[in-house]
């Protein structure tokens, strides 16, 4: 039964351990082992404890909320990213202040201004550009960067090179061997390690028929349509995430070819849109929730000054989801 006035000492006398113990699970500290933290966590939620987060952040200077940053949520992806990022942070006693920057550099850096003045102990980032915004500068706390990797940062993504290879493996198999490329960004290094994974594992055996770099929020440019309209030969179309594969199956069919009968497609990402549109989209997946996760625990790692591995990258192997998209030829 819930009651008022639960204290660090009523949570510690129910487990049965320090009040020091449940203070560091309190306060996301890494020092303690996970079956004791769940424990702790568990009987905190049925006591009804309700920490004074204002007045632990005057003792500690700490407010126990972190920042998350993410450039479009209208992309299916991000909003999952962003789910993944929040289920980790509230098993830590976490609170995630969430912006998104809606593709615009000027709400990117406005965000960075927003958690500056909320005090955020630190902040986990999805640039939206090559270029950091000016308020970078004077975040005072950490900050690890998730899904693109940029030079000088703490990063968590997926190994995007394998995701490429594994296409152009299961490319080979099927059959084709002249393709269109609908690359992402040049300017984004996840974008270009997709489009250099698949070019460069068999660089003999497939022809780029042609290619053209669209954004990855699936809008397609006047070059896309008019690749796409014409084909040049390419029986297969390797798209740069799920957005761009969708957008390119519903130009297909509005210039009366039917995928895959007609032109396959592929994606990247496995966004939960892939089972729904049909055909359903072949497609690299990405372990969300493990980079989300582990995002979180670098985030925390910093925040506690531990010592850590100047700008380290964790990489997550992907998987290749066969679906409905792509035909195989004889």
């Amino acid at each position: 039964m819930k009651r008022y006035g639960i204290t660090v000492k009523d949570i510690a006398t129910t487990v049965g351990v320090s009040m020091a113990t449940v203070s560091n699970v309190l306060n996301g500290r890494p020092n303690v082992g996970p079956a004791i933290r769940k424990k702790v966590l568990q009987v905190a939620r049925e006591l009804g404890y309700r920490p004074n987060r204002a007045a632990q952040a005057m003792r500690t200077g700490r407010t126990r909320a972190i920042g998350l940053v993410l450039p479009d949520l209208t992309n299916p992806f991000f909003p999952e990213l962003a789910q993944s990022v929040e289920n980790k942070a509230r098993s830590l006693g976490l609170a995630v202040c969430l912006i998104d920057s809606q593709g615009s550099p000027q709400s990117e850096s406005d965000g960075f201004a927003l958690l500056m003045q909320h005090a955020v102990d630190g902040v986990i980032w999805c640039p939206l550009g090559p270029r950091p915004p000016a308020t970078l500068k004077r975040l005072a706390g950490p900050v690890v960067l998730i899904d693109r990797p940029r030079p000088g940062f703490a990063v968590v993504h997926s190994n995007y090179v394998m995701g490429g290879r594994l296409l152009a493996e299961y490319s080979l198999r099927m059959g084709h061997t002249r393709v269109g490329l609908l690359s992402g960004p040049r300017s984004l290094e996840s974008a270009r390690q997709r489009r250099d994974g698949f070019v460069k594992a068999r660089p003999r055996d497939i022809e780029i028929a042609w290619e053209v770099n669209v954004p990855f929020d699936g809008a397609l440019t006047a070059e896309a349509t008019e690749s796409l309209r014409r084909r040049k030969g390419a029986t297969l179309v390797v798209a740069g995430n799920d957005l761009i594969a969708i957008s390119a199956i519903r130009c297909l069919e509005e210039y009366g070819a039917t995928v895959p009968q007609d032109v396959s497609v592929t994606g990247f990402d496995n966004i939960r849109w892939t089972e729904l549109v049909r055909p359903r989209l072949t497609t690299i997946a990405q372990p969300v929730g493990a980079i989300g996760a582990r995002a979180v625990e670098l985030m925390l790692e910093r925040i506690a000054g531990e010592k850590v591995v100047t700008a380290p990258r964790t990489i997550f192997d992907v998987e290749l989801i066969e679906r409905d998209s792509v035909k195989r030829l004889e």
